[in-house]
Parts: structure tokens; C-alpha cells; sequence
């Protein structure tokens, strides 16, 4: 089981700052480009967005509240250019969601096509996306009490393959665990989507002894084999919080 993955420039906040430029000049030049959807050739944003459904029939998520119950509030780690965001509120979750990156790039074209598509949600509750490195940052005001869900879809990824280095000389990757869990509420779920670790490295990661995150779920995709072993070449698991 691998450790650590090798370092590569998509671990590089400079390179997603100038991926993210770019893709705003793209933008503003045909309206219709918003950029790249991260595994879109694996639909695994669907296969999340589907899982999330699952879990509001379990009684673990609320698409739309009442005065007593509010409908779920959703963070989007790495969010690039909103289009998870964009695709909840399209599949009817009404609660607040909220898009951060470190890249503020990012968030500027993620608010371009908002603009776009909502008009009238940009910088209000409750569709709002903030700048923000989870490694290095405190969150702001938008964290409030924390999110009923928080997804990762190929945030990690990216983080893993930075070569940066902690004071006591780690890689930085080591830190996200204890990054993420102060922002998932009490029994609310962590849903991470990742193309370069498998689910027993994603398990080594997150499950530690008397830690927060249980392993709750999976999403299935489809398999291959290679060497006699069976695989996916993109994984989906969902973890809930103690």
C-alpha cells in the first residue's frame, strides 16, 4: 500500500491559478465554455449527486427545509469552477451551499458563471463561493456550525501530490484529515471521490484508531481487471463523523 504519491505540478497552487485564468478568458470569450469538469468522463459527479439522494431518503440529508428542520448545508472542497454547486441546486437542494478554493481563479470564474446562471444568488445566501486554503487558513464566517455534508472530489487528489513540507517536515497531504473534520457536523458525512488512491489507501487515510470519520459507503463504478485483480479507476467512499 502506497505512503505518499509522487510529486507532480498539479499539486501546485500555480498551476490551477493559470489553468483557472485561463479558463476565465475562455469563459468570457463563449459563455457556453465553463472549463473542465473534473471526472466527467467517469460521471462520478453524478454517481455523488445520486448517493446524496440516497442519503436523504435514509433520513441523513434534507434537499429542503421548514421553520424547524433547515434543508442541508453543503461544502464543496476545491470547488474549481462551481459546477457541483451549480448541479445541486439544479437537482433541487435548497439548502446553502457553498463552493471554497484555494485558487482565488477559481472562485473568480466559479462567480462569472453563477452570474450566468443565477443572477441574483452571487455573494447571498444561499449559493456563495469563497476563497480559502484549507492547509493554511482558518474558515470564515461561512463554516457557521459546520456542513451536513462536505464533498471532496478530487481535492485530495491534488493535495496529494504536492511536494510542500509541514514544520516538522511531513507532506502536507498528512494535515487534510484533521483539516476536514472540524467542518463536518456531528453525524454528518464526508464524501470524497478520488482517482489516484484506492479504497483501503482512502480507508488507511481517514480511519484511525479513536478517530472522528467511520467508514459509512460507497459508490459503485465499473470494474476491470488487470492481473487478476479487480479495480476502479475512480472511487467514491463516504464516511460519517462520530
Amino acid at each position: 500500500m502506497r505512503s505518499h504519491l509522487d510529486p507532480s505540478e498539479l499539486g501546485t497552487k500555480a498551476y490551477w491559478d493559470e489553468a483557472y485564468k485561463r479558463e476565465i478568458t475562455n469563459h468570457a470569450e463563449d459563455a457556453a465554455d465553463q472549463g473542465t469538469i473534473w471526472f466527467d468522463d467517469s460521471g462520478a459527479e453524478e454517481k455523488v449527486i445520486d448517493r446524496l439522494e440516497s442519503l436523504e431518503e435514509q433520513g441523513l440529508l434534507r434537499k429542503e427545509g421548514d421553520d424547524s428542520t433547515p434543508a442541508s448545508r453543503i461544502l464543496d472542497l476545491g470547488t474549481g469552477n462551481g459546477h457541483m454547486i451549480f448541479s445541486l441546486r439544479e437537482e433541487g437542494w435548497m439548502g446553502e451551499l457553498v463552493g471554497v478554493d484555494y485558487s482565488e481563479a477559481s472562485v473568480q470564474l466559479a462567480k462569472q458563471i453563477a452570474k450566468q446562471i443565477h443572477e441574483d444568488a452571487v455573494d447571498d445566501l444561499p449559493l456563495r463561493f469563497e476563497p480559502w486554503d484549507i492547509l493554511g487558513e482558518q474558515p470564515g464566517s461561512w463554516l457557521d456550525s459546520g456542513f451536513d455534508a462536505v464533498l471532496d472530489k478530487g481535492t485530495f487528489d491534488a493535495i496529494s501530490l504536492s511536494s510542500e513540507t509541514d514544520a516538522q517536515g511531513r507532506r502536507i497531504c498528512e494535515n487534510y484529515r484533521d483539516k476536514i473534520t472540524p467542518l463536518i457536523r456531528s453525524g454528518a458525512l464526508f464524501i470524497i471521490t478520488s482517482c489516484n488512491w484506492t479504497k483501503e489507501e482512502l480507508l488507511n487515510w481517514f480511519i484511525v484508531p479513536d478517530g472522528e470519520l467511520q467508514y459509512f459507503d460507497e459508490a459503485m463504478y465499473p470494474t476491470f481487471t488487470f492481473g487478476g485483480q479487480k479495480g476502479q479507476s475512480v472511487c467514491t467512499l463516504i464516511f460519517r463523523k462520530r
